[in-house]
């Protein structure tokens, strides 16, 4: 999963991140010709067609059953997500019934479980649920990441199937038999696979029949309806499907389509080896940011596909720069979690999870490969590589850096580790780095994390997870004494890591000097902060932004209003997603509050800079330091 907004407070958006047809006969999920009968089936069935107050009603159609009481469940947490999603909060209008069509008896224990008894009478469930995308913003109502989340729409469903489709307790080994029935009038976009569709005698609709080994499928493979664009294309050996979804038309997926190809043919260029894959969809859905539209942007992995969910309002450079970054990341979990990973992951529970020391690997080595690849293959230069280092170690100097990795990891869903969550993706992939530094050094050049994840596939792989606790002896086994020594100081460990020492083996120096910013940002951190009354208030370091210090903006000066739309914490991240994405030479009007004063700032933006660190090459470095740095790299 990559987190580019969850809220305000935590994580502000950071931009770094099929021919196609016109009717609903595109063909873009795999066909099979059968299914296993050695294996009891799940039958479910979503009508779209036949939507109630923007609900979808579901059936659930198990074979009879031999015990007198069932469970039937739909995820707490779901896999490749860190929080709590409690899908069953979605849930209205539960009904079990028996074989002579007779509502039957059942408790429902939490917002997830309910419990039926007689169940050798059950015949089917049937409910009606709820999307959450629509009440992602209403206050008190706590809601999944959006990339993992659900629409219902006219024109457009966002199918994360987990949002729709429970489990009975012990058979998520069933394979499910899955039928939606959609108008033929929307598109249809999926990578789960097909074994057949029926049309309906008045064609307006038609009902696609789908398969899952077992309910791992059901979560591992979302899904598009409605009106939405799609391209193909070939990447070596994978077939790439980008799904886009702009409800005002204002991007489309051929727009993004040579971003996104040249991207993952650098990818596939850099992985080598590694292919876990012969097929990845990309569902692009692009938020229109009013009260009914996700503000969670980011994105969410699967085995074979990511849904990516980003503001609407974005530029296209911006856009297409958030793609790279975003989908690059989640692409590369095709070599961790999902081809190494522990049994935590291998044999997840979606009820009760545990979860695996190990999102330092998971997704802070999945955050470095997005970052180091684009230098590796020319993408970006080395000194915008450097910057994008050194935004890393200023944002996770912002978090807690004496806590330890692995026990933030046990423990992520709990206080005080969720709230460092975020450190995943900023010191995680620093300790990637620096692990790759180690192994240059080693190796004379010859070994990297990169030469290590591929060793680790080999030995374990997408069906033989590794046990957690042996994972660090594992490495350190393959690998160097000195691995296991930073482990043990850094990772299960709290020592701070001195970044330093690693750059210096690379001919690297940290620099202090004038850096280009942002207008929410100095170096990375936050210039605002919300106050006790509510709002959002210029912090201490507006004096070391020099766009608001020209305009004259003073500490705890409150922002009320910006370009005509009043702030409020209910809709700081939309406007402050805005204001990022400023770019110099626009005209703006922020209204302040200064006491009981009003300040108008009525102006065209200037680039704005701060004093920051910076890294560059120094002066003076030898052949040795200068060749780690180049296979650093450059691979």
């Amino acid at each position: 999963m990559k987190t580019k907004t969850t809220t305000f407070l935590t994580a502000l958006f950071i931009g770094g991140t099929i021919l196609a047809q016109s009717n609903s006969d595109i063909q873009t999920s795999p066909k099979i010709d059968a299914v296993d009968t050695e294996i009891g089936t799940i039958a479910t069935t979503m009508d779209l067609t036949n939507v109630i107050e923007d609900k979808v009603p579901i059936t659930v159609n198990p074979e009879r059953f031999k015990q007198d009481t069932v469970t039937y469940r739909l995820p707490k947490v779901i896999p490749g997500t860190y929080a709590v999603s409690d899908f069953g909060n979605f849930v209205e209008d539960f009904k079990a019934y028996n074989y002579e069509g007779e509502e039957i008896g059942f408790t429902k224990t939490d917002e997830n479980t309910w419990i039926i008894p007689n169940a050798t009478e059950l015949d089917k469930i049937t409910y009606l649920i709820n999307d959450t995308f629509d009440v992602e913003n209403t206050e008190g109502i706590a809601t999944p990441f959006s990339p993992s989340g659900t629409n219902i729409d006219e024109d457009n469903f966002v199918l994360n199937l987990p949002g729709f489709i429970g489990y009975f307790e012990s058979l998520e080994h069933y394979q499910y038999k899955l039928d939606i029935t959609a108008p033929t009038s929307l598109k249809r976009s999926s990578a789960l696979q097909l074994v057949g569709e029926e049309m309906s005698k008045d064609s307006l609709s038609v009902t696609h029949n789908y398969y899952a080994p077992r309910y791992f499928d059901i979560t591992d493979n979302p899904m598009m309806y409605g009106d939405f664009e799609v391209e193909e294309f070939q990447v070596g050996d994978i077939k790439v499907v980008l799904s886009v979804y702009s409800p005002n038309k204002v991007h489309s997926a051929l727009d993004l389509k040579e971003t996104v190809y040249e991207m993952m043919k650098a990818q596939k260029t850099y992985l080598g080896d590694i292919n876990s894959t012969s097929r990845y969809d990309i569902f692009l859905y692009l938020s229109e940011m009013d009260e009914t539209s996700p503000t969670g942007f980011g994105a969410l992995e699967h085995h074979t596909s990511t849904i990516v969910v980003l503001p609407e309002t974005m530029p296209i450079e911006a856009l297409a720069s958030s793609m790279i970054d975003v989908v690059s990341h989640e692409f590369f979990h095709i070599v961790t979690p999902l081809s190494i990973h522990s049994e935590d992951v291998h044999y997840f529970n979606y009820y009760e999870p545990t979860f695996s020391k190990h999102l330092w690997m998971y997704e802070g080595v999945t955050e470095y490969f997005a970052t180091l690849f684009q230098v590796d293959q020319g993408l970006v230069s080395e000194e915008e590589f450097y910057t994008t280092i050194m935004g890393k170690i200023q944002t996770a100097s912002g978090l807690d850096d004496t806590m330890s990795f692995t026990e933030m990891s046990e423990n992520v869903l709990a206080s005080p580790y969720a709230e460092n969550y975020y450190n995943v993706y900023q010191k995680g992939a620093l300790i990637g780095m620096c692990i790759d530094i180690i192994m240059r050094e080693e190796s004379n050049g010859t070994r990297g994390i990169l030469s290590l994840m591929k060793e680790l596939s080999l030995k374990f792989g997408k069906d033989m997870p590794f046990k957690d606790d042996m994972l660090f002896e594992e490495i350190v086994e393959m690998t160097y004494a000195s691995i296991g020594e930073f482990f043990e100081t850094h990772v299960i460990g709290t020592t701070p890591i001195d970044y330093s020492l690693y750059f210096e083996k690379a001919g690297l120096e940290i620099t202090v000097n004038k850096v280009e910013t942002n207008y929410i940002q100095n170096n990375g951190v936050l210039i605002f902060a919300p106050s006790e009354e509510g709002t959002i208030n210029f912090t201490e370091l507006v004096k070391d932004n020099s766009f608001w210090n020209d305009q004259g903006v003073l500490p705890n000066d409150v922002v009320t209003e910006i370009n005509g739309t009043v702030v409020s914490m209910q809709n700081a991240q939309q406007i402050f997603t805005e204001v990022y994405m400023w770019v110099p030479g626009a005209e703006v009007e922020v209204k302040l509050l200064r006491g009981e004063e009003e300040v108008i700032i009525k102006t065209t933006l200037t680039q704005s800079y701060t004093n920051g660190k910076s890294l560059k090459v120094k002066e003076g470095a030898s052949d040795a330091q200068n060749e780690l740095r180049n296979a650093w790299l450059k691979g």
